[in-house]
């Protein structure tokens, strides 16, 4: 029931507009009576709330995954950070009042922060084997890779962020 109540809702928000949304319009696009509705949720904001975190969720998850699959501590960099990109450039973009309310809060604060200490501790594993540079703090360079790989949801194609996630991932390599 949650599930459908946050997928009826994102597609009437992203179809009509954040103001345009009622309450009731998603209990009749789910389905579902009102009261119901209103045991899940108390408004529209804290439905979408709902939908964002699960998202985010989703993606950490995502992050998480490919960070244990490869054996290589430079291979894992690289698989994590071009999955970061590709979520990136996938990003759905909204419109500034829709944005404001999914981007605020304590919840996207500390999945930043997971995101951060997620990339963090990649890196320091790979300086380790000398695959990454290590005259520069890990946390400024899981900043410098966030930042950077940010700029793939402007991107046009796949093709541009594989090319700037090479570029990131050079910028990471030691000198030599």
């Amino acid at each position: 029931m949650r599930d459908a109540i946050l997928e009826t809702t994102w597609a009437l928000v992203t179809e009509r507009g954040l103001t345009s949304v009622t309450m009731s319009q998603i209990a009749e696009k789910a389905g579902i009576g009102r009261a119901t509705l209103y045991k899940y949720f108390p408004d529209v904001e804290a439905i979408l709330d709902a939908w964002h975190q699960r998202h985010i969720t989703a993606h950490l998850e995502h992050l998480a995954q490919l960070r244990n699959q490869a054996d290589d501590a430079s291979e894992r960099v690289e698989a994590v950070l071009e999955a970061y990109a590709l979520i990136s450039h996938h990003r759905e973009h909204h419109g500034a009042e829709l944005a404001a309310l999914l981007h605020r809060g304590e919840n996207v604060a500390q999945a930043q922060q997971q995101l951060i200490e997620l990339i963090r501790d990649l890196l320091t594993d790979a300086a380790a084997t000398g695959d990454i540079r290590d005259d520069v703090a890990p946390d400024e360079l899981a900043s410098y890779c966030l930042h950077a790989l940010t700029a793939a949801s402007s991107l046009p194609s796949k093709a541009s962020v594989h090319r700037l996630v090479t570029v990131t991932l050079a910028g990471l390599r030691p000198s030599r």
